[in-house]
C-alpha cells in the first residue's frame, strides 16, 4: 500500500525537513551488508527526541504505516530493511551520551550512539563498554539484535549488559524497563523481552548499559595450526582449564589468505587462533604462558604474544576487517553470512562438518568466529546474479542450522533472525514460536513494528 499523503503531511508537521522522500535517502536505507536485494522504504524520518519518536509512532499507527528502525545498517539478516514498505526511522541523530555514572559503572545513552563513540566519551573515566560485534554498530541496533562479538567470552552479550530501556510502544506509549540496580525480582523482565526483539515490539529511545574498569594490563597472542581440529580443541581445553580469556577468535586458512591479500599481512595460510587477556601485569603473563602450553600440546606454531597497544590494535583491526577481506577475495561477490552457536564440547564437530560441507560445494565459504562461546560464522561468497550459487549457499546455511539444532545449539548466536533465518524458527522453537507471536499481537496488534521479521506472518 502506498504511503498515504496524509501521513507525510502529519510527519512533516512533526519533523519539518527531517522527513525525506529523496531517492538517494530511500536507496541508502534500502541496502544491507549481505545478500538481500535492495528494499527501499517509502520515507525516512530523523527524530531527535523520544517525544518525536512517540509522535511518529502515533501518526503511523493512525494511518497504518509500517515502521522499521535504522541504526548503522550493519546487520546481516536484513533486519533494517522495510520489506513491507512504510517508514524507516533513522536514529543517527539521537546519538548523545546522556549520563555517565562512574561510581555505579553505568551510562545512559540514546540509541544512535555507536560503541566506538561511547568508548571515546569514556576515555577520561577509566571505564569502557566491552561488547564488540566488529562493526561500529549503534547501541540501539546492538540491543535490538542481542549482539555480542569478540569479547563475549569474558564480558557477555548485550543481554547481560543492558540494565534498562526507554521504549516507545506501537500505540505511542512510552515505557521504562529495568533500573540502574544490578538485579531485580520485581515483575516480568521487560528489558530482556525487548533486547533481541529486533524492533518488532517497540522502538528503543534510551538504554542504560553496564561499564567496566579498564584492565591494568592487556596482552594479545596469535598462533597457527596445521588443521582446524587441533585449533578448536585448543579453544575447548583453554576454556575447560579456566584461563580467563577476554577474547578468543578463530579464522580458517581461507580467511587468513584473504586477510593477507587485503591488508598486506603475512599470516601462514593455515587456521589461526587470536586471543586476548585482561588483568594485572602478572596475571596476563601467567594466562599467556598457560595458553601457550596448551597451544604447544596441540601442535600449534608461531605462538607470539604482545602487550604493545599498536601490535594488539593491528591484530584486532585485521580480525574486524576479515569480512571485507573475504568479500574482496572474490571481486563482485556478495555474501550470505550465517552463524550458529553450539555447546563448547560440540564445537570441533560443528566446525569440521561445516568445513567439509563447504569444501564439497562450488561456493567458497571462509569460516571464522568467536569460538570462545561456541559461536562461528561462514561467509558464503556468491555472484549476486547467479541464482544457482545463491541456492547452494542457502542449502549450506540450512545444513549449518540443522547441525546446530542436532548438537544442542541455536540457529543464531549473534546475527539474529531478521528475514534470513525466519524459515528456521519453527524448527528451533516449536510451540514457543507461537507464544512469541502472541506477545507480538498483544503489543502490536496491527503488525506495524518491523513487519516481515522474526515472527510468523499473517
Amino acid at each position: 500500500m502506498p504511503l498515504p499523503a496524509e501521513a507525510v503531511t502529519v510527519l512533516g508537521n512533526i519533523l519539518g525537513n527531517r522527513i525525506s522522500l529523496s531517492r538517494s535517502d530511500l536507496d541508502l536505507h534500502g541496502r544491507s551488508e549481505a545478500w538481500f536485494p535492495p528494499t527501499p522504504p517509502e520515507a525516512v524520518v530523523y527524530p531527535e527526541t523520544t517525544e518525536e519518536v512517540a509522535a511518529i509512532v502515533r501518526a503511523c499507527a493512525a494511518h497504518g504505516c509500517p515502521l522499521t528502525a535504522w541504526g548503522a545498517g550493519s546487520s546481516l539478516e536484513g533486519h533494517a530493511l522495510a520489506v513491507k514498505g512504510g517508514i524507516s526511522v533513522d536514529f543517527t541523530r539521537m546519538n548523545r551520551v546522556l549520563k555517565v555514572n562512574p561510581g555505579d559503572m553505568d551510562a545512559v545513552v540514546q540509541p544512535g550512539v555507536t560503541r566506538e563513540a561511547l568508548n571515546v566519551e569514556l576515555r577520561a573515566t577509566g571505564l569502557f563498554f566491552p561488547v564488540d560485534p566488529g562493526a561500529n554498530a549503534t547501541l540501539g541496533g546492538m540491543a535490538s539484535t542481542r549482539a555480542s562479538g569478540t569479547t563475549a567470552v569474558r564480558y557477555g552479550t548485550m543481554r547481560e549488559n543492558v540494565l534498562g530501556l526507554q521504549v516507545v510502544l506501537a500505540d505511542g506509549r512510552v515505557i521504562r524497563t529495568g533500573t540502574r540496580a544490578r538485579k531485580s525480582a520485581a515483575g516480568y523482565d521487560l528489558t530482556g523481552l525487548f533486547v533481541g526483539a529486533e524492533g518488532t515490539l517497540g522502538l528503543m529511545t534510551e538504554l542504560t548499559v553496564k561499564l567496566y574498569g579498564q584492565p591494568e594490563a592487556i596482552s594479545a597472542a596469535v598462533c597457527a595450526f596445521d588443521a582446524i581440529g587441533p585449533a578448536v580443541e585448543t579453544v575447548i581445553q583453554t576454556i575447560q582449564s579456566g584461563i580467563p580469556m577476554a577474547r578468543i577468535e578463530f579464522v580458517d586458512a581461507a580467511t587468513a589468505a584473504a586477510v593477507n591479500a587485503y591488508a598486506g599481512a603475512s599470516f601462514p595460510e593455515k587456521p589461526h587462533l587470536m586471543v586476548e587477556f585482561h588483568g594485572s601485569t602478572a596475571g596476563v603473563a601467567e594466562q599467556a604462558q598457560g595458553f601457550g602450553e596448551i597451544v604447544a600440546d596441540n601442535g600449534g606454531s608461531g605462538f607470539a604474544w604482545s602487550s604493545l597497544p599498536e601490535e594488539r590494535n593491528a591484530l584486532w583491526t585485521m580480525r574486524h576487517n576479515a569480512y571485507y577481506a573475504c568479500l574482496a577475495s572474490r571481486p563482485g561477490a556478495t555474501a550470505l553470512v550465517t552463524d550458529i552457536c553450539v555447546p563448547i564440547s560440540r564445537l570441533a564437530e560443528a566446525v569440521e562438518e561445516t568445513r567439509a560441507d563447504i569444501a564439497a560445494s562450488h561456493v567458497p565459504g571462509p569460516i571464522l568466529g568467536h569460538v570462545g562461546d561456541g559461536n562461528f560464522h561462514a561467509i558464503l561468497l556468491v555472484d549476486p546474479r547467479n541464482a544457482v550459487e545463491l541456492a547452494e549457499a542457502r542449502r549450506l546455511a540450512h545444513q549449518m542450522v540443522e547441525r546446530a539444532l542436532r548438537l544442542g545449539g541455536t540457529i543464531s548466536g549473534e546475527h539474529g533472525i531478521g528475514m534470513g533465518k525466519l524459515g528456521h524458527m519453527a524448527a528451533a522453537h516449536g510451540e514457543a514460536w507461537e507464544v512469541m507471536g502472541e506477545i507480538k499481537r498483544a503489543l502490536d496488534p496491527a503488525g506495524l513494528m518491523n513487519p516481515g521479521k522474526m515472527l510468523r506472518q499473517g
